[in-house]
């Protein structure tokens, strides 16, 4: 229903009330559901004409680890307690309210204001503005909201995007582009869509804010003004129903949690997905792939270089210069087979891509066109798009016999060879044609309601390929784009970068921006992938950088041809090794971090305020962040520089763990950044690493259980845990846990673990800060007194 003119607004009044859902109707055609999903999570479905309008939810999924098709009901509750609420009528108003959340909704014009409970008192989070907060069909058909924007209010979050992690001041559009080379400070928009907001007020209390939408949208956080409508921050929707996750904090962690929870269970990988992963376009482009491809592992070889996967990149799949899905160019690749098995036998998983795209040259465009499982016009003809080599046209991954058909050729051309994996890439599905239509499993709509739909749908097609060929064991899956929930199917990385000394600042907050939107299982292409060829100070910072997140791959299309490796620049390969058996040291400390990511959906990368919200410097944007709880990591991204500094947040003290040098928290240090040294990170006193104390290189050498503790200088005492699983399969977790007591003169350390090793024996290692010179015991067990490089340890073992 339209209106040519502003008329008076509507007037509603409760209607329904059913388990977890309180409706309001409205005298004309409008209606507002209110569900009450949990204490701290209330839902507002507003449909100005009355019914649902958009395709069904692919975000939602509280705690599970897939949606099913053909995607989950808007009315539907459930997964969520749905508990009790209070409902309150009167004076013009109605008053929803559970025990962490009240809503008060004018009854005239509808107008909501939300609090959430902060101890005795209730805080204001979000307030519609006084002026037009909806269209209620008096405007042009799109989706509106516009709140109040109050002073000091600041916002975090929105998935992938590029600059500053206060994205105060400005707005973006949340559809999936294919960006390559794209500015990681103000490029927009970029591959993933998720427009889920973490609002920080101007006393730091914070709340989650998201619209499950997919159509595109717009988020303007402060950039428009009208002077008719006070200082608002507005979302703007082509299609769909303003459909709105309210989440309550007041502190930011549980409310990046919940977030997470709501879009589903992060999926767990294999272990061998922690290692360093080699990749470049220019190996397999070349004529003779196999033989470059061969090249790299004997480099590895020679470099003692430890690599556990290879993103095999698309030249593989090609026929003359262009790129073919599912194709095996049998000139570059004789055998796949063997090659695949040589690889493995090396220790080295292919990760090969795949695209959804087929060229209309491709071999097999006739049979998908003809089977109707192409995205296409309504007349069933294949909607045609710009594509790398020529135009070609999408499948369309909402027809499940589309679905079924991708399924069966990863695993005829891909799985069959014997590879575990799939690297799904330039999946952002730029449909742009209005006439464009996705199936919506029989129920068609336009493909520009849901284009971010399609990239989900296809990691989740391409994983459960692979868990149907290997029951039991975890799969892994990449996938460039993306929308929220992606963390239930896939990996993720921040695209095609550009090779630039700001890309290293720029692309770690956008790795921040989307943990807190609940993708923490991320990376980026060290190096830069494109444009020019990085120098050896870029490099060597970018891998610094690079050893401290979940995914670590350096890959690379420069400009000259040239490939970053490790051992592009030979005077800094030292510094290179010493960075790559730094990672595998960290393994069993990144890998507990995912689990926790997978059960308690903690955040791995995280600002200095998730933790330290009372700080206030700590919120200010910085080259500083949280990896796990456990360590800083302090990035140099910037040419010429010898030394990092920051601020320490107040309520920690810190350790530096190549030095021993302690700082106290709130405090400002500087640490040496040697660049052909250790990456500068400081841990938490009070914490406990995990690591793999054997030495790294190109073989696995025997699992040596370690545990770097941190205790503080004086009488302390904190309780340590970490898991430990055989990183293959989804067999229970043994739990590694204990307490440390210390005083002045020693450190006293309890062990326990209440399954049996997974891997390696029972035996676990605990080792001091560097220049500790306590005596250390282990209670309750024996354990050998001895030094690990150059630190007091004592070695125990559990039964």
């Amino acid at each position: 229903m339209r209106h040519a003119t502003l008329s008076r607004p509507p007037l509603f009044h409760v209607a329904e009330r059913a388990t977890g859902r309180v409706t309001l109707a409205s005298d004309t055609m409008a209606t507002a559901h209110i569900f009450v999903l949990e204490e701290d999570v209330v839902r507002l479905l507003l449909l100005p004409e009355g019914t649902v309008k958009g395709p069904p939810s692919w975000a939602i999924a509280p705690g599970a680890e897939d949606v099913a098709e053909p995607g989950r009901d808007r009315m539907s509750v459930e997964g969520f307690s749905c508990p009790d609420c209070l409902v309150t009528e009167g004076g013009g108003q109605v008053v929803v309210e559970t025990a962490r959340i009240r809503l008060t909704i004018a009854l005239e014009g509808f107008h909501c204001r939300w609090e959430q409970r902060d101890g005795e008192a209730w805080r204001t989070m979000m307030t519609d503005r006084p002026t037009q907060s909806y269209d209620f069909g008096w405007w042009d058909g799109r989706v509106h909201h516009h709140v109040a924007r109050p002073a000091g209010e600041r916002y975090y979050g929105l998935g992938e995007k590029s600059g500053e992690m206060n994205r105060a001041g400005r707005r973006f559009r949340f559809t999936n582009l294919d960006p390559m080379g794209y500015d990681a400070e103000s490029s927009d928009p970029l591959y993933k869509a998720i427009p889920y907001i973490l609002v920080a007020d101007a006393q730091n209390a914070c709340h989650g804010a998201f619209y499950d939408i997919m159509g595109e949208v717009t988020v303007d956080l402060g950039q428009e003004l009208d002077n008719y409508h006070g200082h608002f921050r507005s979302m703007v929707a082509e299609s769909g129903d303003l459909d709105l996750y309210m989440i309550a904090g007041p502190d930011a962690l549980s409310v990046t949690r919940r977030f997470t929870w709501l879009t589903g269970q992060p999926a767990l990988m294999p272990r061998w997905s922690l290692g360093y992963s080699g990749s470049t376009m220019t190996y397999t482009d070349a004529p003779d792939a196999q033989a470059r491809m061969q090249d790299f592992v004997d480099k590895l070889e020679q470099h003692d270089i430890g690599c556990t996967s290879f993103h095999l990149s698309s030249g593989y799949t090609s026929i003359g210069p262009k790129r073919y899905v599912f194709n095996w160019n049998r000139d570059k690749f004789p055998d796949p087979a063997a090659f695949v098995a040589g690889y493995r036998s090396a220790g080295i998983e292919l990760v090969p891509n795949i695209k959804p795209a087929f060229l209309r040259d491709h071999p097999r465009f006739g049979e998908l066109a003809e089977a109707g499982l192409m995205v296409s016009d309504e007349e069933g003809r294949p909607t045609e798009v710009q594509f790398w080599d020529e135009v070609g046209a999408f499948i369309d991954f909402t027809k499940p016999k589309a679905a079924a058909w991708w399924r069966a050729q990863v695993k005829a051309a891909l799985l069959d060879y014997g590879i575990r994996s799939t690297w799904n890439d330039n999946n952002e599905y730029g449909v742009w044609d209005a006439r464009a239509r996705f199936d919506f499993f029989g129920s068609p709509r336009p493909a520009s309601e849901a284009r971010p739909l399609q990239s989900l749908l296809m990691m989740r097609a391409s994983r459960r390929a692979q868990m149907e060929n290997e029951p039991g064991q975890r799969p892994y899956v990449v996938s460039r784009s993306g929308m929220a929930g992606l963390q239930r199917y896939a990996q993720t990385w921040t695209g095609d970068n550009r090779t630039d000394w700001k890309t290293i600042r720029y692309n770690a907050r956008m790795a921040l921006g989307l943990a807190l939107s609940g993708v923490s299982n991320s990376g980026h292409d060290v190096g830069g992938f494109a444009g020019r060829k990085p120098e050896p100070e870029l490099f060597l910072r970018w891998v610094q950088a690079g050893v401290l997140m979940p995914r670590f791959s350096i890959h690379s299309w420069n400009d000259d041809a040239s490939v970053n490796e490790p051992w592009m620049y030979p005077a800094h390969l030292p510094a290179i090794h010493r960075l790559m058996a730094l990672r595998q040291k960290l393994i069993p400390y990144l890998a507990d971090l995912l689990w926790r990511y997978h059960h308690d959906y903690e955040p791995v990368e995280r600002p200095l305020w998730l933790d330290f919200p009372e700080d206030e410097a700590s919120w200010a944007d910085g080259d500083a962040y949280l990896l796990g709880s456990g360590l800083m990591v302090l990035l140099a991204c910037d040419p010429g520089v010898e030394s990092v500094s920051t601020r320490l947040p107040q309520g920690a003290d810190w350790i530096d763990p190549w030095t021993g040098d302690r700082h106290r928290g709130g405090s400002d240090v500087v640490l040496a950044a040697p660049l052909d040294g250790l990456p500068p990170v400081l841990a938490r006193v009070g914490s406990a690493i995990p690591v793999d104390l054997a030495q790294g290189g190109v073989r696995p050498q025997p699992f040596a259980r370690g545990l770097w503790l941190f205790p503080p200088a004086g009488e302390g005492e904190f309780d340590w845990s970490f898991h430990e699983d055989d990183g293959a399969t989804d067999k229970p977790a043994a739990r590694w846990s204990g307490t440390c007591r210390s005083d002045a003169e020693a450190v006293e350390v309890t062990v326990g673990c209440d399954a049996p090793g997974t891997f390696g024996d029972g035996e676990i290692t605990i080792v001091l800060p560097l220049g500790d010179r306590r005596e250390i015991s282990v209670s309750g067990r024996s354990f050998d007194a001895l030094e690990v490089e150059g630190r007091r340890a004592a070695r125990a073992k559990v039964a």
